[in-house]
Formats: structure tokens, C-alpha cells, sequence
């Protein structure tokens, strides 16, 4: 019996509330944005589209308008999706005859097969460094984001892959198509090499259908299974008849490709539920059956609506918030479905739309999702502009690349490897989502990682990367002045506002060692600027930076993007 049951008790009851549903939190759709395009819409569109608003980023982006601010983050040349790979940073095998002795250090793995495991882990390695320096030196552009977010969608994990190679391509296949056609898309991913892998493909064959990759093509990475993740809307007979049409693919481990062998393939009639309007995929034999059926299966699966929803809805909770309420179904997700149908499924205009729409620049969307391991990572590399080795350093790169990789593993989020085929929880386990990031064993160690990346920085290898404080508050417009100094900074590494009050008494406290007039601090930088050699004026503005920002990525707020 609740409080209230014990005081009423004994009393005539009165009918019972009518319950409503819970309180709708925005009520704004997908209609353009027009309102004010200032620093602060700048950022919040830069937050959420790459990793952290880097001060020049913010200039750069700042003198366009808001669409053509969109439209240039949504334009990746082929170059830019297919960069460099990674290389070797490691040692040679034991083995004398092992063909990747022949790779030289510094030069590309990538085509070169090994069957050493001890190297392929190596190589896992290397790419995951490879990919940490990606998004720490990202274009001005969504594709780092992009292909983490597909990373994540088609979720796999390297030690089940367990070739460098494929995994590499696996990643190839991710950034390729990150902005493109998502029906391409999926077929690309379903013959990935690593994909085939990871969940059994290559042995899905006549005599004994693999189910794996025929229930997550439907149950997650198309049609899914509904916003509260209800029940799927296919059946099991659905799953029994993907896995059919999908038998006899390969792996080719000498030439790294899919292929198809016909004699491992049903070549029988597949029929299909009423969800799919019992649709009969026809057997087909030779050397072409199997392409011709996935392209029914897919066909199939893209002619009912609930592919189109799934996705924007994935999309939303990654860029904008993680709940979806009836309002924001209706008036945000059913909309992008029908962008995204409209356009044949291409990525793209789904992107643009939401990005200028009035929803996604609601103030309720600001300043609402908890950075990731990886967000709050790189995006305090890239907003500190911390200092890494020059390119040509490709083994002082690695080891500063290893040391962030992991410290986002002890963070809970090892990039390659997600936990399992339906990736990081917290995209997806109602109802806590991205409040997953932050716990008792991962709140300590965030703090205590941006405490040393402005004491002592992390050292590998002989390579150190810190923040340089004086660096950051040099970037602003008026470093001098205590109180723009303060304004500035939250405004760059915040999403949320502090009042005047903390403000004021960061300044006195820590800006002006207890004192109260602003040329404490002012007097302090400019002698410090005048003469930076000069060891006590160093220390004396140092010391206050450091004690600044350390307070400042201490409070919640930092932890939010």
C-alpha cells in the first residue's frame, strides 16, 4: 500500500484517473528551419553531425546559410569516402615465409594475404588506429559520424571476421555507401566479405540453411521490429525463407571477394508470409541464381513501409534524441520515410531534410544526448586542437591512436567490435538509451581522462598528446577579458548555458585567484603574451587555465553534445 492508499483508506473510492499517455516533448516537424542561424546553431549542428565543433570549423561554417551549411556537410567527393588505408605498424611474423613480411613498414596491408593469426589481430589493430586518426583529422564533413552510425547498423565484430582484410573491407563498405542508395546499400553489405563472415553466410548452403543473417537482415538492419520493439512483423517462416534464398555465397580467401556456388544453393520455390504479400520468390539455377534472388528478397523486403521507418528512426536517435514519442512519429519519422521512399531510398535527402528542419534545431534538441565514448574522445581532441605527430609519423600517429582507442574501450565503446550483431546498447535498450554511457565504472574514468589530458597528457611510445590550455583560450576572440574568456569557452565546449552567477564566481575564483577586479587576469595574459618565455607569467596563466577548463569538463554539462 503506496502513501496515498494509506491515507484514503476507508474512504469512498472515487472512479479511477484517466491515465494519459506521457506528455508530448516537441510538437515541431520536418517543415525548413527559419529561425535565427547564429554561433550557437552553428555548433549544435557541428556537434551532431561531426565529432566536436573545432573553433575554425565553427568560423568556416559560419559564413553560409544554414542550408548551404547542410548541403556542404552532406557533400563527400568519392575521394573522401574511399581515403588512404591504413598501414603496417607493426612487427613481421615469426614465420620466414609469411607473405606479410614482404609489406613494408609504412606501406599499406591491405592487399596482401596472411593467414598468421598473431598478425590479423596486428592488423585489427592497425585499422582501428587507422580509423581513430580518420575521425580525429574528419573532413568538414558527416562521414566520420556517417560510418560510425552504419558501423553500428550493420554491427560486426573483427575476432568473429577474423581476417584484417575483411574487416578492412567491411569499413570500405560502410563509408562507400554511407551517403548513397540504401537498397545498394544492403545488397553491398549482404555480400560483404566480412559481413559473410561474421554472421555465417559463407556456410549457409542447400543441405543446412544458416538462419543467422536472414532474421537480422529483416529484424535489424531492414524492416526491424517497430518503435517500443515489438513484435517483429514477418514471421519465423519469413526467416526460414531468407535463409534459403541466401545459400551457396562464399568467401574467397585468396582473391578476398564473394562468390557463388551454384551447387550450394536452394534452387527451390520460396514462399513468403502475408506481411510480404505472400510473395513466391522463384528457384533459380546457374551461376547467376543466387544475384537474381537477392534482388527479389530485397525487392520484397523494400516494398513494405516499415523498412523506411526503421531506418529514420535509427537515423533520429542517433543524431537527434534517443525517445520518440507519438508526436515525434508522426510528425518527424513518417515524414522522413516518406522523403526516404520518394527518393528510391537514397540517404541523402533524408539527411537534408532533417537537418533543416525545424525539429532538429528545436531548442528541446539542443544540449539532450549524452556524448558517446568516441564523441567525447575525438571530440576533445579536435575541439582543444590537440597536437598530434606530422603524418609522415605514421608509428608516433599509431601509438597516440592506440592510446585513445583504449581509453574508448574502457570507456565501453571499442570501435570494430560493438558487443553484438545489434550494436551499442545504448542506441537501442529502452528505456535507458545513451544514459547506458554513463555509470559508475565509466563516469570516474571520463573525468579522469580529461583531468590528465590537461596535467600530464598520455605518453606512448615516446609520443605525448595533452591539451594545451593556453592554445584553446588563444582561439578566442578576447582571451584577455575574464568574462568573454568564461563566456566564450562554455560556449564552444557546452550545449547547455551557465548562469551569470557561476560564471562570475568561476572568474573570481579561479581567473582571478580570489580577487575581484578583472585586471587580475587581463594584467596576467597580457604580460604573459607580451613576454611567454618569461617562466613565472607561463605558470601563473597556465596553472588558472588548466584549473578553468578542468572545472569546467568536470560538470555534467560537458558530458552532453
Amino acid at each position: 500500500m503506496d502513501r496515498r492508499d494509506f491515507l484514503t483508506a476507508g474512504k469512498a473510492k472515487k472512479a479511477a484517473p484517466v491515465q494519459f499517455a506521457s506528455p508530448t516533448r516537441t510538437l515541431s516537424g520536418t517543415s525548413p528551419y527559419a529561425g535565427p542561424w547564429t554561433t550557437n546553431e552553428v555548433i549544435h549542428l557541428l556537434k551532431r553531425t561531426m565529432f566536436g565543433a573545432k573553433k575554425a570549423d565553427v568560423d568556416f561554417f559560419s559564413g553560409m546559410t544554414m542550408s548551404q551549411a547542410v548541403d556542404y556537410l552532406l557533400n563527400v567527393s568519392a575521394a573522401q569516402s574511399q581515403p588512404l588505408p591504413p598501414v603496417k605498424d607493426y612487427t613481421n611474423s615469426t614465420d620466414p615465409l609469411d607473405p606479410d613480411n614482404a609489406v613494408l613498414a609504412g606501406q599499406t596491408w591491405v592487399n596482401t594475404n596472411t593467414n598468421d593469426g598473431g598478425i590479423n589481430n596486428r592488423r585489427v589493430a592497425s585499422l582501428k588506429n587507422w580509423w581513430m586518426g580518420r575521425m580525429i583529422n574528419q573532413e568538414k564533413n558527416i562521414l566520420e559520424k556517417l560510418t560510425l552510425f552504419w558501423h553500428n547498423h550493420f554491427s560486426t565484430e573483427t575476432d568473429v571476421i577474423g581476417r584484417g582484410i575483411w574487416c578492412y573491407q567491411n569499413n570500405a563498405v560502410l563509408r562507400k555507401n554511407a551517403l548513397g542508395n540504401f537498397k545498394i546499400f544492403v545488397k553491398e553489405i549482404t555480400l560483404d566479405t566480412g559481413m559473410l563472415r561474421y554472421l555465417n553466410g559463407y556456410l549457409n548452403t542447400a543441405g543446412t540453411p544458416d538462419e543467422n543473417y536472414g532474421r537480422e537482415l529483416q529484424e535489424l538492419f531492414t524492416v526491424g521490429k517497430g518503435i517500443n520493439n515489438a513484435t517483429p512483423p514477418y514471421s519465423e517462416a519469413d526467416v526460414k525463407a531468407a535463409a534459403k534464398v541466401l545459400t551457396g555465397w562464399q568467401v574467397n580467401g585468396t582473391t578476398n571477394t564473394s562468390t557463388f556456388s551454384a551447387s550450394r544453393h536452394d534452387s527451390t520455390n520460396k514462399q513468403f508470409s502475408a506481411f510480404y504479400g505472400s510473395t513466391i520468390i522463384t528457384g533459380r539455377t546457374g551461376a547467376t541464381g543466387g544475384d537474381l534472388e537477392l534482388n527479389d528478397l530485397l525487392t520484397m523486403i523494400f516494398t513494405t513501409s516499415d523498412v523506411a521507418m526503421n531506418i529514420c528512426r535509427r537515423l533520429y536517435r542517433w543524431f537527434v534524441y534517443y525517445d520518440i514519442d507519438a508526436a515525434t512519429e508522426a510528425n518527424v519519422i513518417a515524414p522522413l520515410a516518406q522523403v526516404f521512399r520518394t527518393n528510391n531510398y537514397d540517404i541523402k535527402p533524408v539527411l537534408a531534410t532533417l537537418f533543416k528542419s525545424e525539429h532538429f534545431f528545436d531548442v528541446l534538441n539542443q544540449g539532450c544526448i549524452i556524448k558517446s565514448p568516441i564523441d567525447k574522445i575525438v571530440g576533445l581532441c579536435r575541439e582543444f586542437d590537440v597536437q598530434f605527430p606530422v603524418a609522415t609519423d605514421y608509428l608516433g600517429n599509431a601509438n597516440c591512436w592506440q592510446t585513445l582507442n583504449s581509453l574508448a574501450i574502457s570507456f565501453q565503446q571499442n570501435i570494430c567490435d560493438p558487443p553484438s550483431v545489434a550494436g551499442w546498447q545504448p542506441y537501442y535498450q529502452e528505456p535507458q538509451f545513451h544514459e547506458i554511457w554513463i555509470n559508475s565504472d565509466t563516469y570516474p574514468k571520463r573525468n579522469q581522462f580529461t583531468d590528465q589530458m590537461l596535467l600530464t597528457g598520455y605518453t606512448r611510445g615516446g609520443k605525448n598528446i595533452k591539451i594545451d590550455p593556453v592554445l584553446f583560450a588563444k582561439m578566442m576572440p578576447n582571451p584577455g577579458d575574464p568574462n568573454e574568456l568564461i563566456s566564450d569557452a562554455v560556449k564552444y565546449l557546452f550545449r547547455l548555458p551557465l548562469q551569470q552567477t557561476s560564471k562570475d564566481q568561476l572568474k573570481k575564483d579561479i581567473l582571478l585567484s580570489g580577487q575581484t577586479q578583472d585586471y587580475y587576469w587581463t594584467n596576467a595574459w597580457t604580460a604573459y603574451i607580451a613576454n611567454p618565455n618569461d617562466t613565472t607569467n607561463a605558470n601563473i596563466v597556465k596553472t588558472r587555465l588548466k584549473d578553468l577548463f578542468q572545472y569546467l569538463m568536470k560538470l555534467a554539462e560537458y558530458q552532453l553534445a
